[in-house]
C-alpha cells in the first residue's frame, strides 16, 4: 500500500496506491468525505472500500482532497475537489494505461464527487454510492446517468434521510440503458458505526454481481 504523492490542480495530492497485480486489471478510485467535517482518506469505510477493491485485483487509489494531510490547497465546496478527482484518475491511468474498466466508490461527500466525475469520464462503468448526499446538494446533474451502480444507505442516517435517496434512486431508474441497485441497511447511521459489516456485506454482493463474467449489465 505505497504512499504517493502525485501533481493535482493546486499542488500536490496526497494518496495510498496499490498497483495492478496483472496487465489490463481494471482500475478503482475511492473518495472520502467532507473534509470540513473530518473527512480524510483514513476514514474507515474508504479504507475498507480500498482493500475490498485491492482484494479483487484492481489497481486501487484512495487520496486525500485538496486540504487535507498533505494535500495542498484549500477546501473548494466541491468544484476543486472534482478537479483533484480528475487528476487522479489521469495520475492512475498515466500508470496503469491498458486498463479496460474503471470504478469509483465515495462516501457520503465522496458520493457526490465519485457521481459528478461518472458524467466526466466515460471509462467510469460502475460506482458504488454510499450515504449520497441527496438532501443536500442538487444531483439533476445526472441527466442521463451514464453508469450502473449501487445506492447504500442506512435506514437511521439523520444526516441524509433515506427518502432523499430513494427519490434519486427512482429518478434514475427510469433512465434506459443503466441499472440502479440499492441497499438500505437497517438501523446503520450516517457512519455506519454498527452496520460495518453489513454495509461491507452489501458492496461484495454487488461487486460479485457485478464482476461475474455472465452479469448481464456491461
Amino acid at each position: 500500500m505505497p504512499h504517493v504523492i502525485f501533481p493535482g490542480p493546486e499542488g500536490r495530492l496526497e494518496g495510498r496506491f496499490s498497483p495492478a497485480p496483472r496487465p489490463r486489471a481494471p482500475v478503482a478510485m475511492i473518495l472520502h468525505p467532507h473534509s470540513q467535517g473530518g473527512g480524510t482518506m483514513n476514514d474507515r469505510i474508504v479504507q475498507q472500500l480500498y482493500k475490498t477493491f485491492v482484494n479483487r485485483g484492481f489497481a486501487t487509489l484512495r487520496f486525500n482532497f485538496r486540504g487535507v494531510g498533505k494535500s495542498q490547497g484549500s477546501f473548494d465546496n466541491g468544484i476543486g475537489e472534482l478537479s483533484d478527482a480528475a487528476s487522479a484518475l489521469d495520475w492512475v491511468q498515466q500508470i496503469h494505461p491498458e486498463a479496460q474498466t474503471t470504478w469509483v466508490g465515495g462516501v457520503s461527500f465522496g458520493a457526490l464527487i465519485g457521481m459528478q466525475l461518472l458524467m466526466r469520464r466515460p471509462e467510469i462503468r460502475g460506482f458504488i454510492s454510499i450515504a449520497p448526499p441527496a438532501n443536500m446538494y442538487d444531483f439533476s446533474f445526472l441527466a442521463p446517468c451514464p453508469a450502473s451502480g449501487i445506492f447504500i444507505q442506512g435506514t437511521a442516517d439523520t444526516v441524509v434521510q433515506p427518502v432523499a435517496v430513494q427519490k434519486l434512486v427512482d429518478k434514475l431508474r427510469t433512465q434506459k440503458h443503466i441499472t440502479i441497485h440499492h441497499d438500505e441497511i437497517p438501523r446503520a447511521n450516517h457512519f455506519f458505526e454498527n452496520e460495518q459489516e453489513e454495509l461491507m456485506k452489501s458492496v461484495d454482493n454487488y461487486l460479485d454481481f457485478r464482476l461475474d463474467p455472465s452479469c448481464p449489465i456491461t
